[in-house]
């Protein structure tokens, strides 16, 4: 929603303020202008940046829209979840919970937490994998502010070209200052694409991607937590920790009192009263 009115606003203010200046649409509607900037844009990254990388940025695109499908609190349920059934059943009951666990690094940690792995070692392989993800995915923001700062430039260039071509017509007076009008419309598209298009996505996917390394650092607390036996509500209590406002309203309100209907009994039979009273 902050996306879609951030749009109106921005675009709707330079518009109606052109309108407002005596101007109209057609004057700022320049399919020549957008095909350079655009694809001088487009093609100055794919020099920057390998395909696979200018790929995965495209499609990270959606999220400057869309909320990812994965929730921090809901990942907080499920490992509290898993943390009771462990308190219960043993860890090794886990693995029947593997087949239905769509999210890859929860699985692969679950997985080696079953397998027996060592706490010290779990938390050693999957930070390894943590760090090497958040270097590629550090790529996909920086893509898009490379790409708002090579568009103005492009849009330059595309006015130079405009006035080279009015510049050889001098002998038509009466369409010099025309000319001259389309010509700097290149640079407005190359300006107002890095401002209120590029630089603004690069913002977005940066945050949203943050929040998903926040979800993996939970994650990989919550299963090494599982792993060393702590209790369900401390666990819960930890994992929360890693919340900011960010991830809802209340997100840092304290620990949630709903349990996933799937979660199992509750444990303050299974646990202590010094464990309950912590």
């Amino acid at each position: 929603m902050a996306t879609l009115v951030g749009l109106v606003l921005a675009i709707g203010g330079i518009l109606l303020g052109l309108v407002l200046e005596g101007g109209n649409l057609g004057q700022v509607i320049q399919p020549t202008a957008a095909l350079i900037v655009f694809g001088g844009t487009l093609g100055a990254i794919l020099i920057q940046y390998p395909l696979a990388v200018a790929v995965s940025a495209f499609r990270r695109l959606a999220q400057v829209l869309v909320e990812p499908a994965q929730n921090a609190r809901s990942t907080i349920g499920i490992l509290v979840k898993y943390a009771n059934q462990a308190r219960r059943e043993g860890i090794i009951s886990l693995d029947k919970e593997l087949p239905n666990i769509q999210e890859p690094f929860l699985h692969r940690a679950l997985m080696l937490a079953v397998d027996g792995t060592e706490p010290q070692e779990l938390r050693k392989m999957m930070e390894l994998e943590l760090d090497n993800k958040e270097e590629q995915e550090e790529k996909i923001p920086q893509l898009f502010e490379s790409a708002g700062g090579f568009s103005p430039t492009i849009g330059i260039i595309g006015a130079v070209l405009g006035l080279i071509q009015v510049m050889q017509h001098l002998d038509k007076i009466d369409e010099v200052g025309k000319g001259i009008a389309v010509a700097f419309v290149a640079t407005l598209y190359g300006v107002g694409a890095a401002n209120l298009i590029l630089l603004p996505c690069a913002g977005k996917l940066r945050i949203r991607i943050r929040n998903e390394q926040i979800i993996r650092e939970m994650t990989l607390e919550g299963v090494v937590s599982i792993l060393e036996g702590m209790n369900p509500r401390i666990l819960e209590a930890t994992l929360l920790g890693f919340l900011t406002e960010a991830h809802g309203p209340a997100a840092v309100a304290g620990p949630s009192k709903a349990v996933p209907s799937n979660a199992g009994p509750s444990n303050d039979q299974d646990s202590s009263p010094e464990e309950s009273s912590v």
